[in-house]
């Protein structure tokens, strides 16, 4: 507490004429002063002076009193001290939760943070990431990179303070997901959304063990930015990811990316970076809940002994650099699926079963996605002109 130090205020005294001193003369003695009035009449208007003096310092003293309470008042020269209380809410006529809060709440329990023991050529160490959980016994759904190479994972739901052995049932790093399992009844199972509800423009929310912070789940929003991205990976490409501006950091990966009606639209699973040459902000990937549901299936049945071939075409590739959209082909394997079908080298690939084709990485994460056997429309820019071919793939031989 400051010092507070009230300011006396001074007076002016009244000013009395100084006392006169008797004065010989040879003159007979009169009982005048030098003024020529009586001693009686002066010390009638000494006695007046005195009281308008009174009257005028009591007046005086008065004013200088109010100025100084006017002054205090506007807190003109000096600090206060009040006793008024501080003013806390009554926690009456609350604004109702936002819907942000409200699909938090929902997935609290439908979100672990996944902990990894890695052992690779580097020595090994730890990892963090997120989960899902896909069913009340115990299957939880994450990126394939979270657990790649690990030894040992375990998973911990938000309130608990020990975690859960989880075994690794399959997983498929092409498509960056995982399915683990947990011995657990009970769970509380997260909600996808519809194939093809996603739209750019909705509001989403990330939820994930961001930078693996204590506590519970880091919770952000944003919007969707755009629909079917591609990018290139270190195990290949991925398709038809959502773009999101909902921050994303490590950690956050295998974790959902939700709806407001707290639905998963997709799985986080990485962030764009900048470089030497380029800038990167707010600019997030996540697996689009069509692809998801569809490689959920694959990865169950992987668990139970089917081993899964991908796809092959037999092509060669490289990007355009005229600016346009597509993948041109450079090669085409004698035999192949590609040649059967009619394609050429140098023909522009724009879609495969009427998804776009923005480069030589879409391409192969699309025809990777299809199973042998398929066949699959290809659309395709020839001397100016749109043709669609269709092609039979086959199993990719090692």
């Amino acid at each position: 507490m400051s010092d507070f130090n009230e300011n006396s205020t001074q007076f002016p005294s009244s000013q009395f004429p100084p006392p006169q001193l008797p004065v010989q003369s040879d003159l007979p003695s009169q009982n005048h002063d030098e003024s020529g009035r009586s001693p009686r009449r002066r010390f009638g208007v000494v006695l007046v002076a005195a009281v308008f003096g009174l009257f005028g310092g009591i007046i005086g003293t008065y004013i200088a009193q109010d100025a100084n309470l006017v002054d205090l008042q506007g807190n003109d020269s000096s600090s206060q001290i009040t006793s008024a209380p501080v003013v806390v809410s009554s926690g009456e006529n609350e604004l109702t939760d936002s819907a942000i809060a409200k699909v938090a709440a929902r997935l609290a329990n439908s979100v672990v943070t996944i902990s990894t023991t890695v052992s690779d050529d580097f020595g090994g160490g730890r990892g963090v990431g997120t989960g899902v959980v896909l069913t009340s016994d115990g299957q939880i759904l994450t990126n394939a990179h979270v657990v790649e190479d690990a030894s040992e994972v375990v998973v911990r739901f938000a309130g608990e303070t020990e975690p859960r052995v989880a075994k690794i049932l399959a997983s498929d790093l092409g498509n960056d997901l995982a399915l683990l399992k947990i011995d657990a009844t009970g769970l509380v199972a997260a909600t996808f959304a519809k194939p093809g509800s996603v739209q750019i423009g909705d509001a989403v929310i990330a939820i994930g063990y961001a930078l693996a912070l204590d506590g519970g789940p880091t919770v952000t929003s944003g919007i969707v930015s755009a629909l079917k991205r591609t990018i290139e990976t270190d195990s290949g490409a991925l398709n038809s990811l959502i773009q999101t501006d909902a921050a994303i950091s490590s950690g956050n990966s295998g974790g959902p990316l939700v709806n407001l009606k707290g639905e998963v639209v997709g799985i986080n699973t990485a962030v764009a970076r900048g470089d030497s040459t380029s800038a990167a902000n707010n600019i997030g990937f996540s697996i689009s809940v069509d692809e998801v549901l569809i490689v959920i299936e694959q990865l169950r049945k992987q668990a139970n002994g089917v081993v899964r071939d991908d796809g092959f075409l037999g092509v060669g590739l490289a990007a355009r650099e005229d600016g346009g959209q597509g993948a041109i082909i450079t090669d085409v394997q004698a035999g192949s699926p590609a040649d059967k079908a009619g394609i050429l080298i140098d023909d522009v690939v724009l879609a495969v079963d009427g998804e776009p084709i923005d480069g030589q990485a879409g391409l192969v994460a699309a025809i990777r996605d299809a199973e042998p056997g398929q066949t699959v429309k290809i659309e395709i820019l020839r001397d100016g002109k749109r043709l669609t071919f269709e092609a039979t793939l086959i199993a990719r031989s090692e």
